[in-house]
């Protein structure tokens, strides 16, 4: 039995074949480049062509994850980097090329979680949060065995926390905690930084501040440039921050670092606990691990995959 996993990321668009046990058979990834609206649905209506047309495989269930909400019962989905994704018809769109294949979508939080369940740091755990940090920030919560969802599909959206005041019209679009420490809070932090300081005349002033991202900053601050240490020191204190909150509400047994900052970024996990311990809720924290994925930043892929067994399991 196959399973088509897909993962709609901010730049790609991921797609693997899983057997019910969770091996890849297949794998790859493509970039939206400048796609939007109706071309990002007919991409991965294509995708699900494809895979449906193949001798290989013999597709008997799809999952799919969005980045942003997807709505149980409409079907539809909302994606903040997806323009034109206000309340996209996608389920209807994937349905009508799936023939009767069942399909089920959900939230890149909630897939993160699923796959770390099912495949990963999660596995046999029945209280956990997957952080995923990005282009943009959410947290998969698991809660007495059960994703945490909401009434409207919208839990997990921490990206959204408050973490600094006074409110800021610039945190409007994303919420305060993904303005500041998501991947492109990162490359806007470090250049509000550089207009702070215009004494400095490290590697960065050098370079055109509308193609700094989190990489460069990154990069610079294993160099120990001024500007990426001050950078990260302050996205360490917002994570450590949101997940001292996550903490002190929720009580999980382990935080899941994940998503692409937590590749490079698996260094300053230490660090991030060490600022949670400051504001969290003591006796939770003490008991709480802190872990990063091991699933390689595909741990929305697995779990795409995992609800898409999941739907095959409700049948």
């Amino acid at each position: 039995m196959s399973i088509l996993g897909i993962d709609l990321g901010g730049t790609k668009l991921a797609s693997a074949i899983f057997t019910e046990s969770g091996e890849i058979k297949a794998k790859e990834a493509i970039p939206l480049s400048s796609r939007s609206g109706p071309a990002v649905g007919e991409l991965i209506a294509g995708q699900v062509r494809k895979y449906l047309s193949s001798e290989k495989f013999e597709l008997k269930s799809i999952g799919i994850s969005v980045p942003g909400i997807s709505h149980h019962k409409t079907g539809t989905v909302w994606a903040p980097n997806i323009p034109g994704w206000n309340d996209y018809p996608l389920l209807h769109e994937i349905k009508m090329v799936a023939d009767e294949i069942p399909v089920s979508i959900d939230s890149d939080r909630a897939c993160s979680m699923l796959g770390e369940i099912w495949q990963g740091k999660a596995k046999g755990s029945r209280d956990a949060i997957f952080l995923a940090v990005g282009t943009g920030i959410g947290a998969g919560i698991l809660i007495d065995g059960h994703i945490l969802r909401g009434s409207q599909d919208i839990a997990g959206a921490v990206g959204w926390m408050a973490l600094q005041k006074p409110f800021q019209q610039k945190y409007l679009e994303c919420g305060c905690f993904e303005y500041y420490a998501s991947g492109e809070g990162i490359a806007k932090l470090a250049r509000e930084t550089l207009i702070k300081n215009e004494d400095y005349r490290g590697r960065l002033r050098n370079q055109d501040p509308s193609t700094i991202t989190a990489h460069t900053i990154f990069q610079a601050h294993k160099e120990r440039d001024e500007i990426a240490v001050a950078v990260i020191r302050e996205c360490i204190e917002f994570w450590g921050m949101a997940t001292a909150n996550l903490i002190s509400i929720f009580n999980p047994e382990k935080i899941i670092f994940g998503g692409g900052i937590f590749g490079p970024g698996e260094q300053f996990i230490p660090a991030i606990r060490q600022e949670a311990k400051k504001w969290a809720q003591p006796i939770s924290m003490k008991q709480v691990s802190f872990e990063k994925s091991t699933l390689h930043g595909d741990a929305a892929v697995y779990g795409a995959a995992f609800l898409a067994i999941q739907k095959i399991r409700e049948n």
